[in-house]
């Protein structure tokens, strides 16, 4: 076998491309010194194809097709990749997952469909519920036990858990393992008693901008700012993730 001396930190950024799934083209870090077949191991993580029935093409930065992949034993850097290089997966089983190009057309799954009989059944127990005042008293009932579960909420619960968290803090969310940056410690007049951290996330896994119930606590992108609670939040040294970056193998 011909070897290849790699340095155990050199990598590369590749355009990744599959055959059956148009939509899918994700930038992908991997190591030099990866096989092929661990490449490929990756990528079925990534896009459903096998290993065993994924080929791989790699093909430079002007299109042109540099090589096939074709030997699982050899490292990625026997191919000489260079960033901005594209590896094209090609997925050569028929009855794939990703063939028929149902992941990418909703309109190709089949819908579920309810009957006249069961959905004519479901209407009359619904209009049950308003007659019979039932549905009525189901909401007021939770209304109340919201009520007072906040109004036993202290206007200084969980202060404490904040004495380690300051703006500008580097934080992961236990929630999802969401990272980010503090924005925001303190009491939230539009939110629930008690403290609050605001966070702006490194992506936009939030749910608005820095704006609640029409409160700004922080400024940030649309989409990346959260407002958690601070017993969901750590500090500490919580680099941006990389999306795509995986254990090497």
């Amino acid at each position: 076998m011909d070897k290849l001396q790699v340095q155990g930190d050199e990598s590369v950024l590749l355009r990744v491309t599959h055959s059956n799934i148009k939509s899918f083209a994700s930038d992908v870090r991997f190591s030099l010194q990866m096989t092929v077949e661990a490449v490929k191991d990756k990528l079925w993580k990534k896009c459903g194809t096998s290993v065993e029935s994924m080929c791989l093409e790699l093909y430079d930065d002007a299109g042109a097709k540099v090589s096939d992949l074709a030997d699982n034993t050899r490292p990625l850097g026997f191919y000489s990749p260079q960033d901005g290089f594209r590896l094209h997966v090609v997925d050569l089983d028929p009855s794939s997952v990703t063939s028929g190009g149902w992941l990418e057309d909703t309109s190709l799954v089949e819908k579920y469909k309810i009957s006249d009989e069961a959905y004519n059944k479901l209407d009359e127990r619904i209009e049950l519920l308003f007659v019979s005042g039932t549905y009525k008293k189901f909401k007021e009932r939770m209304g109340v036990q919201h009520s007072n579960l906040e109004s036993k909420i202290s206007d200084n619960y969980m202060e404490d858990l904040c004495a380690n968290i300051k703006v500008g803090d580097r934080c992961q969310v236990e929630v999802g393992e969401k990272r980010g940056n503090v924005k925001f410690v303190g009491q939230a007049e539009t939110l629930a008693p008690g403290f609050w951290v605001g966070i702006q996330y490194d992506e936009p896994l939030g749910k608005h901008d820095g704006m609640v119930k029409g409160k700004r606590y922080f400024e940030c992108p649309p989409l990346c700012g959260g407002m958690v609670r601070p017993d969901k939040v750590k500090v500490g040294d919580f680099p941006e993730q990389d999306p795509f970056e995986e254990d090497e193998i």
